[in-house]
C-alpha cells in the first residue's frame, strides 16, 4: 500500500482545483465491498487493471508519456521495457468487465495478460486492490473506457491504500489525466 501515491493524488487534484473528497473506511479488497463502505454505487467505482500487451507497434501507438507532473512521477528504471511490449493501466467501471482481447486488438497487440504482482508494484507503487486510476510511471499508458464518463457525475476509487478512497468529479478526472479513450469494457452479466 502506498501513502506516497495517496498524497500524490491529493496534491495533483488540489493543484488542478478538482472537486473531490477523501473517504476513510475499513480495509476492503473487492469492488462490491468498498462500494458499500464508501456508500457509492458499484458502477461509480473506477477499476484499474495493469496489463502487459505484447506485439504492439510502439511507433504507431504514438506518445505514451505520463501526464503527471514530473515531481510526482515514480522512478522509471523498472520494469525494463522490452521491444514491442507495453504496460497499460486499463480503467473501467467496477460493475463492468474488461474485454482484454478487444483492448489488445485496438492497440494492435497480439497477446495480453494481467501484470504480475511485482510489475504492478514497480509500475504503480501499489498492491492489488489499491491501484488508483492514475499513472505516475512513464511506461504505463493510461487508457479508460468511455463508459466511465457516461453514467455518473462522480467516480470513486481506492487511492493507493485499501482503507482510503477518493470520490472525484468524472469531468475533472478526464480533464486532469487525459486518458486515451478505448472501448474495451462490457456489462458483467454476473453482477
Amino acid at each position: 500500500m502506498s501513502q506516497r501515491i495517496f498524497e500524490s493524488i491529493k496534491e495533483l487534484l488540489s493543484s488542478q482545483n478538482a472537486k473531490f473528497r477523501v473517504v476513510s473506511h475499513a480495509e476492503a479488497r473487492t469492488s462490491e465491498e468498498v462500494a458499500r463502505l464508501r456508500n457509492t454505487e458499484l458502477g461509480q467505482g473506477a477499476k484499474a487493471l495493469v496489463c502487459s500487451i505484447k506485439g504492439v507497434n510502439l511507433e504507431a501507438l504514438g506518445d505514451i508519456a505520463c501526464s503527471a507532473p514530473s515531481h510526482l512521477r515514480l522512478a522509471d528504471d523498472k520494469p525494463r521495457m522490452k521491444a514491442n511490449k507495453i504496460f497499460v493501466l486499463a480503467v473501467l467501471p467496477a460493475d463492468y468487465k474488461a474485454d482484454l482481447d478487444a483492448l489488445t486488438a485496438t492497440l494492435g497487440g497480439t497477446k495480453v495478460s494481467l501484470a504480475s504482482p511485482s510489475e504492478v508494484l514497480e509500475l504503480t507503487d501499489c498492491v492489488f486492490g489499491s491501484v488508483p486510476p492514475f499513472s505516475f510511471h512513464k511506461n504505463l499508458l493510461l487508457i479508460a473506457d468511455p463508459s466511465l464518463f457516461e453514467r455518473y457525475e462522480e467516480i470513486a476509487f481506492n487511492a493507493g491504500l485499501l482503507d482510503h478512497s477518493i470520490i472525484l468529479s468524472a469531468k475533472d478526472y478526464e480533464k486532469i489525466v487525459r486518458p486515451k479513450l478505448v472501448k474495451f469494457a462490457m456489462i458483467d452479466q454476473e453482477m
